[in-house]
């Protein structure tokens, strides 16, 4: 028994996470590459041209996850988050102002905040707003932007060395994917310097001597639109960051002259990946980052979340219910498979949040031990290797709501919430963590009153609980319409749920289970008899009817 134990112990590899899988083969590869170990760097490209969604943070957190893995074997790692705030403005995201349409193609780093003058560009506000939503969740990062990284020549050698080899380069690309453009256009965009814009003007040739780029501003295809150039023919210098790379070969530039060993990517550029991996290997002599593939993120009617389309979900909507744990938790459970995200998977999140605690702290029993293995790996991980002494207390999420939702306008109703929490034994003193917890709920409660009270969730009856559950109703509205919740009154409902579950040839915890299934989809909650006391009869018995 101890030699199978220690076998399934081996086998585990750091935590037992996808991150320590990936961790573990990102260092075989390294050691085989031969290359140093001292600081390894992971990056994520931040999209600084639309709304930041909660896809494009999922990116970076989970890059910091790999970082995270590797310290935990022991490795100094740190994530780069890289702002694409050089890129051209394709389209404008829904909802922001018309007046944009005079800035499309051009740098978005070089375009007005649309917000007012809080930031100083179109491309540091939407840069911000991520990197306001990894700070929210606590994430470690070193920003470069990559408006400074061509602006202060970071990425000279690699640009030349690409432009150099752009006749191989444009052979490759056409190979690769099919799009024969890079065979006569150089795979960089100059800025014109007549009229700002990017994608408008034709790289023609390259001058190695004097690091510059001949460009006619012809005009391009953008998306479905014609974007008119301005006639101007001149010369982009790549030492002062008068253009970029093409994303082709961009990415490439980058992981050489950062050092990156580990980058996530997306489906949707794939074949951008393919290249760049190409090019970073045969033309930049610097073997590429190991990768991991995600699906992308879809809204519930299985559409792209994206910043175009108007259904962004961001960090910030998120952390108005949910608490930054909650988000890592998604983000961290798993990355294969698509994943169908919208603001009412809060509740369910901020639940199981506390299923992972309480099996961390062994407060639930978990039999399958590589489950439990993983779990308190993912734990681990969200609290960033540094998870609390104890536990926090637990209630679940649509009880918190069902109670905001009795003092709406109330200016004690953190505390009333809070008192109600007291008496049904759920905790037993005051933190931060539980305050704020139900200041979430409340905000819950506020933003979605129509649906609180009216949510039916997922749970099928047998014969024997729709029998019970009849019995129910007709106990609340015969002998508990209109009585009062003391002490008393609550012992007595609490003793009628027992005999109803045993006289239907249920274990009472069975019965009760379903009943917060049904109120709270939860698998736990307050003392039945005080909580169906305080909601009325007249409220439980419709709950209940329901799901008959």
């Amino acid at each position: 028994m101890k030699e199978e134990d220690n076998h399934n112990h081996q086998s585990v590899i750091g935590k037992g996470t996808w991150l320590d899988k990936v961790a573990d083969t990102l260092i075989k590869r390294e050691k085989k590459l031969g290359r140093k170990l001292d600081l390894i760097r992971v990056e994520s490209g931040l999209g600084a041209s639309g709304i930041p969604h909660i896809g494009s943070m999922g990116d970076a957190v989970r890059a910091y996850g790999i970082a995270l893995a590797l310290q935990n074997m022991g490795y100094k790692a740190e994530l780069i988050a890289y702002s694409d705030d050089m890129d051209g403005l394709r389209k404008i995201p829904a909802g922001l102002p018309d007046w944009l349409k005079e800035h499309i193609a051009r740098p978005v780093s070089e375009i007005p905040d649309p917000f007012g003058n809080c930031h100083a560009s179109y491309g540091a506000h939407m840069s911000s707003l991520l990197l306001d939503g990894l700070d929210g969740a606590g994430i470690k990062y070193r920003f470069q932007s990559g408006r400074e990284a061509y602006k202060s020549g970071k990425l000279v050698s690699q640009i030349d060395r690409i432009l150099q080899s752009s006749e191989k380069l444009g052979k490759k690309i056409a190979e690769f994917v099919g799009q024969d453009k890079y065979v006569s256009v150089l795979p960089y965009f100059p800025v014109c310097s007549s009229c700002g814009r990017l994608y408008t003007a034709a790289a023609e040739k390259y001058m190695p001597d004097e690091k510059k780029v001949t460009y006619a501003c012809k005009g391009s295809r953008i998306g479905k639109n014609e974007v008119a150039g301005c006639g101007h023919k001149g010369e982009a210098d790549i030492t002062k960051g008068e253009g970029k790379l093409a994303w082709k070969v961009e990415f490439a530039a980058r992981w050489q002259a950062f050092d990156v060993r580990f980058e996530a990517y997306g489906k949707d550029i794939m074949d951008s990946v393919r290249v760049n991996d190409w090019v970073c290997d045969e033309i930049l002599g610097h073997p590429h980052p190991l990768h991991v593939k995600y699906e992308m993120f879809l809204d519930k009617s299985g559409k792209k979340i994206s910043k175009s389309a108007g259904n962004v979900l961001t960090p910030q909507m998120w952390l108005r219910y949910g608490t930054p744990e909650s988000i890592l938790l998604l983000l961290f459970k798993r990355i294969a498979g698509t994943h169908h995200v919208g603001l009412e998977d809060v509740p369910a999140l901020m639940d199981e949040y506390d299923s992972y605690e309480g099996l961390y702290f062994g407060k639930v029993k978990e039999d399958n031990q590589a489950k439990l293995t993983k779990i308190k790996g993912i734990y681990e991980y969200i609290n960033k290797l540094n998870p609390p002494k104890q536990p926090a207390p637990h209630a679940p999420y649509h009880f918190l709501v069902q109670q905001a939702s009795i003092y709406p306008s109330d200016p004690d109703r953190l505390e009333k919430v809070f008192a109600r929490l007291g008496k049904y034994g759920m905790v037993k003193e005051k933190s931060d963590a539980i305050m704020r917890k139900i200041q979430l709920a409340a905000n819950w409660a506020d933003d979605n009153a129509s649906r609180v009270g009216d949510e039916k969730f997922e749970v099928q009856l047998t014969d024997n609980q729709r029998k019970a559950v009849t019995e129910l109703i007709g106990v609340m509205n015969e002998e508990f319409a209109g009585v009062q919740e003391t002490p008393e009154n609550a012992k007595a409902l609490q003793s009628r749920v027992f005999d109803i579950a045993r006289a239907n040839g249920m274990e009472p915890k069975e019965f009760f289970t379903l009943l917060y299934r049904m109120f709270l989809n939860a698998d736990r909650g307050p003392r039945i008899g005080n909580y169906f006391l305080d909601l009325g009869a007249e409220r439980v018995s419709s709950v209940l009817k329901r799901y008959l």
